[in-house]
């Protein structure tokens, strides 16, 4: 933007020096210099899954909490850059093993499933639904949103992520999140004494 400030190798290395120092708000210095150009570059190389900004954010943990490692007046942002490939490559390693852990073993997971559900009682089943509802009763209205957005209003998850202003993957990873939480509350209730009473 025009109303950034300048920024030169000397003010990145100055604000550096400070932080080594122990003055850690001088880091702002180089997230300013550095966010924009690195949320780029990330944005151009995600591939469909991976949050590019949360990339982005442990890869400045990373740099700040590995500033010992850092050789001063070489290049910082080809070292930043550096880090924000090897925390990449981490996140899309991983995820490929879930997604291989999951081809491998996911149908007989869910074939167990099934069947455990099969072998339910409809009086089971309305115990969860109630159970269910209450869940439903302890989220904030920031995550209730997403669940009426999703399941009752049937909304298309990008247009969930242009409404709530963030991305697709952040959205999906959301949900899934609000859907672990639904089923352990729901396990906690059915576990409960007595919770599994019609």
């Amino acid at each position: 933007m025009a109303d950034d400030p300048p920024y030169n190798d000397s003010l990145i290395d100055d604000a550096l020096q400070r932080v080594s120092r122990g003055e850690t708000a001088a880091f702002e210095v180089v997230l300013r210099r550095f966010e924009r150009p690195l949320r780029a570059w990330l944005a151009a190389h995600v591939p469909l899954g991976v949050d590019g900004d949360e990339i982005a954010q442990r890869s400045f943990v990373a740099a700040f909490s590995r500033l010992h490692e850092y050789q001063p007046g070489t290049n910082f942002g080809a070292w930043l850059f550096t880090i924000a490939r090897y925390q990449l490559r981490t996140e899309t390693t991983r995820l490929r093993r879930i997604a291989d852990y999951h081809a491998r073993y996911g149908p007989e997971l869910l074939q167990r499933e099934l069947d455990r559900r099969c072998d339910e009682s409809s009086e089971m089943w309305t115990t969860r639904l109630e159970h269910l509802h209450r869940c439903l009763d302890t989220l904030g209205d920031h995550l209730r949103r997403f669940v009426t957005w999703r399941y009752d209003e049937g909304i298309p998850l990008d247009e969930m992520a242009t409404r709530s202003g963030r991305s697709l993957p952040a959205v999906k990873k959301q949900l899934w999140k609000i859907r672990q939480t639904l089923q352990q509350c729901i396990e906690t209730r059915m576990a409960a004494p007595g919770g599994s009473s019609p």
